[in-house]
Formats: structure tokens, C-alpha cells, sequence
């Protein structure tokens, strides 16, 4: 860092270049906000985790400052959206089927806040405030006979995706199990349009640059369903020859050509398509080719071809992401592969991720690409969620640059706790302290183990830059007025965490800070195993040092 403040200090170096190895030193040191909590109204036990010493704590980033459990969606968080303009509005959509709006601008203190919905969009079918500010902690005043009276026009299952509409926040959409496609305006959270296409919706797509009102749904269906917002009908249906069965589980828009778009299928096929063209189908991405489109010696491309029987996994295909550039595009797999496509080509880069990467369900990855221009040349990042942490690949060699982990204990210990009785925690007479009065918390208490961790999957992810996603240089620092920028994460406990940039000021504070944050977030048996071989180094040192040492 300090060669380079030298080499700007010269002029040798330009402030884009400087901007880009600030923001690839702060990518690098994303922790978890744990203060930084979202309520969602819902009340429940207390969570606490047991340490290698017996003692008890409560985990600080599922309560509130009285003590109260706290869920984004109690049900499970399914889906995230963050408008690119400001990248103030968050959307989440639950497994209960209900759309929650966040203001990510509301925090007093950007660093300790809890957020709470500006606007809720409820089941249908519920007799309970559909629409409009957040009324549904039960500490507060009900709804009024007005609020309670009106149909929810809501999702009847679970949300499965949420997009913003790319030109405008004002509008989003939504997909869900109930086999529809919903338009909401923001602000008022009110249905502006509802389309049933028959089948259980996995994601859906709209194109970041395109003229076209063309919504992309992948659904139980084969075929790619195109939804024109202006008409209000299913315009379009692409269909690939000779393929009749087999579900479409994500589609992604082309961010450099308004025309192209991606689709992966439960078949492990990843499908380009041309909407211009009659038959549609462009080409089929082939893992075994790493040649792609060759050119001839006077440099004409050769004719397209392609294998009918290409794949571009061995699994089902639940992942794909553009980079921002429209370069490459990024797959994923039942079989644990993640792939990038040289889209100039169709080639497989051939970049390995190594054997760490976990994929099952037929829910879309919710992975991304770091913004092109944020880092140098051909050193984007990939965030990556894993289970039950995320991990942060280089795109173009596979390498891991972190780890996010600490994601505290999972809503699952909580329903197994609530669904069978609590052992009393009130110790006998004879060893009870006379100066010490009986715990008079009668919630059940929760201990969150290592199995209930790993039902703490990440279902979603969304990246907020500096000022939001409108600039392509928008880095991870602070955007907005009161929010802070880095990465937002949907959970299957019901929990959205955020993570944000932390940076030593020094390299001794940073050693310290990098062994922290090792030790919480390693199992209590690594942390225990850990600090016995410093011991014994510790002790070993001491005993070469007080041993006096003679040569004959």
C-alpha cells in the first residue's frame, strides 16, 4: 500500500487504479455485522451457544437489546432484492409466503441498528394487515377493521425470486411456488399486475439494458416462458428440438445484448438463446470444449456448431450469473462444478474451484460476480454461497480469497426447542447458592449445536456498492446517507445478516482481529485444539529458553 501511495504521489499512478486496490483490499475483509439486525415482528425463544467452558451467552446477532428473538422471515428467508439505483430498498420474500420492504436508510447508526419493514405484503388468504406500514409485532396496536377487511393480493407459497425492475425502483417483481408471476409498485406495495403460468416458478429474469418489457420465468416446465409487461401475456415460449420434459431452474439476461439470454436446466444443459430467431436456440455450452468458436487464417469466424447432446454439467444447473461486462458467464451444478464461459467463444475457461464447493436443492443460486470495473483486470471476485457460509473465489483461477463464516446458531434449534419440553434450569437446593436467586427467564433456552448449524443455509445474496449498483466502479464502502455498504444475506433460520468491510489500522491489530475471528468461527473443538498447541509451543519455548545449554 505504501508503494502505491508513493507511485500516486509521483502521478505514476491514476486515481482509478488507486479506487480499484482500495475497494480489492476491502472485498477482502468483509466480517459480520452482527448489530446490525432485521425484525421482523415475529417473537420466539431465546437462542443461546454453549462455549468450550461450559457458560452460557446469547448470540448478539439474533436478539434485540430486551432480550427478544429476532427473524426477518420466522419461516425462513427465500428470496433479496436491492434496488441498484440508491441501493436503499431491500425487498425479502419468506417461505410464509409474505414480501417484506427494508429502508436501509432509516439507521440513526449505521454501525448498531435493528431495521424494521416500511411496508408488508402479507399470504393470501390472511386476515391480518395486508398492506402498507408495519403493524405485525403483537406489543403494538392491531390493525384497524379497514386493514383487516381487504383480500391480500399476496403470493399463496413461498416466494422463490424478487427482482427490482432495472430502469426504474418504483416496480418489482416476484415468483412463486403458486405458480405466478406478480408486479408490485415500491411504494405503495400494491399489486399492479399478476400473471399464472402453470407450473412452480424457480426464478424469472428481466434484462438490465434491453428496450423490451420481456420477463424470463424458469419454471417446471421445459420450456423458457417469456411474460410481456405491457401486453400482460405469455408472448413466448422458447423450446429447445427434441426436448419435451425436464424442469428450467435459472435463466439469466445478457447484460451486453438486450437478445441473448442463458438457461440452465435440471437436465445439466445450458442453453443460449437468440429471442429474434424463430427456432430461438443459439447454442448448447459443452464442458468437454475448451476451444469454443474458431476463426479461419484470413480471421472469419467459422460456422457455429454445436452437439445436441452437449452439457455443460454432469447435475442439474440451478446457478448462472453474467459478469457486469457481459464477458462470461458463470454456471453451477448439482455436481459440485462451478464453470466460466468465455461468451466471445462459448469456451470453458477450464477454472477449477476445488472440491469445497456444495450445491443441492432446486432453488437458484443466488451467486454474483464483483462489479467489473471495482477491481483490476481479470481479478473479479466470486461470492459464492456455500451451505452454510459464503465463500469469495477469484473468478479467474479458482482461488479462495476468504471465507465468511459466524453466522451464529440456526433457527432450526429454536423449533426443535419450542417442539419439546425444556429441561429446568433451576439447580438443586442442595448446591444452590443462598446469595444467588433461581433464573427467572421461563422461555425455553436453545443450544445451538454443530448439526443445527448446518441447516443455516444461505438462500440469497445481494451486493450493495457505494451509492448502490448504478456505478460500475461502486465499491464496498459507504452507500447512501445512513447505511452501510457490503453484502446482504437471506438464511433459511429466518435471519437476513449483513456483512461489511473491516480494515486493522495496524498490523498488530490485524493479527489480533484475523486470530478473533478464526477462533469464532471455528468449531469450540478447533478453537480448544488450537490454543492447546500454542500452549505447547508457548511451553516448549519457555523450557529451551530457562535450560542452560553447554557444548563439550
Amino acid at each position: 500500500m505504501n508503494a502505491i501511495l508513493v507511485d500516486r504521489s509521483a502521478g505514476n499512478l491514476g486515481h482509478n487504479a488507486l479506487a480499484r486496490h482500495h475497494y480489492t483490499q476491502l472485498a477482502r475483509a468483509f466480517r459480520p455485522a452482527h448489530r446490525l439486525r432485521f425484525d421482523g415482528g415475529e417473537l420466539g425463544s431465546n437462542i443461546e451457544t454453549e462455549d468450550d467452558r461450559g457458560s452460557f451467552d446469547t448470540a448478539p446477532s439474533s436478539c434485540s437489546s430486551n432480550g427478544r428473538d429476532l427473524w426477518a422471515h420466522q419461516a425462513g428467508v427465500n428470496a433479496l432484492a436491492l434496488e441498484r439505483f440508491d441501493g436503499r430498498i431491500l425487498i425479502s420474500g419468506g417461505s410464509d409466503a409474505t414480501i417484506r420492504i427494508w429502508d436501509l436508510e432509516q439507521a440513526a447508526d449505521p454501525s448498531d441498528h435493528t431495521f424494521r419493514p416500511v411496508a408488508e405484503i402479507i399470504r393470501a388468504g390472511s386476515s391480518a394487515a395486508t398492506i402498507g406500514p408495519f403493524r405485525r409485532q403483537q406489543h403494538q396496536q392491531p390493525a384497524t377493521q379497514a386493514q383487516t377487511s381487504r383480500a391480500s393480493p399476496g403470493h399463496r407459497f413461498g416466494v422463490t425470486h424478487l427482482s427490482f425492475y432495472p430502469f426504474d425502483s418504483a416496480a418489482f417483481l416476484s415468483s412463486s411456488f403458486d405458480q405466478t408471476l406478480k408486479l408490485w409498485a415500491t411504494d405503495s406495495a400494491r399489486l399492479s399486475g399478476s400473471f399464472e403460468l402453470g407450473s412452480k416458478v424457480y426464478s424469472h429474469a428481466i434484462s438490465p439494458v434491453a428496450d423490451h418489457l420481456l420477463v424470463a420465468c424458469a419454471t417446471q416446465h421445459p420450456a423458457v416462458r417469456l411474460v410481456d409487461l405491457r401486453s400482460g401475456a405469455a408472448v413466448q415460449s422458447l423450446v429447445a428440438p427434441g426436448q419435451v420434459a425436464g424442469a428450467v431452474l435459472s435463466v439469466a439476461w445478457s447484460p451486453r445484448s438486450e437478445h441473448i439470454l442463458a438457461s440452465g436446466a435440471v437436465d445439466g444443459t445450458v442453453r443460449i438463446w437468440d429471442i429474434r430467431r424463430a427456432s430461438g436456440l443459439v447454442s448448447l455450452l459443452d464442458h468437454e470444449d475448451s476451444l469454443g468458436l474458431t476463426h479461419r487464417e484470413n480471421g472469419e469466424p467459422r460456422q457455429s456448431s454445436y452437439r445436441a447432446s452437449a452439457k455443460a454439467h454432469t447435475g442439474p444447473v440451478n446457478g448462472l450469473t453474467w459478469t457486469s461486462d457481459g464477458s462470461y458467464l458463470v454456471s453451477a451444478g448439482h455436481d459440485r462444478r462451478i464453470r466460466v464461459w468465455d461468451m466471445a467463444t462459448g469456451a470453458n475457461t477450464l477454472v477449477s474451484f476445488g472440491p469445497s464447493v456444495r450445491n443441492s436443492g432446486l432453488s437458484s443460486i443466488p451467486m454474483f460476480v464483483s462489479p467489473t470495473g471495482m477491481t483490476p483486470p481479470r481479478e473479479e471476485l466470486l461470492f459464492w454461497p456455500n451451505e452454510s457460509e459464503i465463500i469469495v473465489f477469484r473468478l479467474h483461477d479458482g482461488s479462495v480469497v476468504t471465507r465468511l463464516r459466524g453466522m451464529g446458531p440456526s433457527q432450526f434449534a429454536v423449533r426443535m426447542a419450542e417442539s419439546t419440553p425444556a429441561p429446568s434450569t433451576t439447580p438443586p437446593l442442595s448446591s444452590r447458592s443462598p446469595s444467588r436467586p433461581p433464573p427467572s427467564n421461563p422461555r425455553p433456552a436453545v443450544v445451538a449445536d454443530r448439526s443445527s448449524a448446518r441447516r443455516n443455509r444461505v438462500t440469497s445474496l445481494v451486493w450493495r456498492g457505494a451509492g448502490g449498483l448504478g456505478s460500475e466502479t461502486g465499491g464496498v464502502v459507504m452507500g447512501g446517507r445512513d447505511a452501510m455498504g457490503g453484502i446482504y444475506s437471506g438464511h433459511l433460520d429466518g435471519q437476513i445478516r449483513a456483512w461489511t468491510p473491516q480494515v486493522a489500522t495496524s498490523t498488530t491489530g490485524e493479527d489480533e482481529d484475523e486470530l478473533a475471528d478464526n477462533d469464532a468461527d471455528a468449531a469450540p473443538q478447533a478453537v480448544e485444539e488450537r490454543q492447546r498447541k500454542r500452549r505447547a509451543l508457548d511451553q516448549a519455548y519457555r523450557s529451551l529458553m530457562g535450560t542452560q545449554i553447554t557444548f563439550r
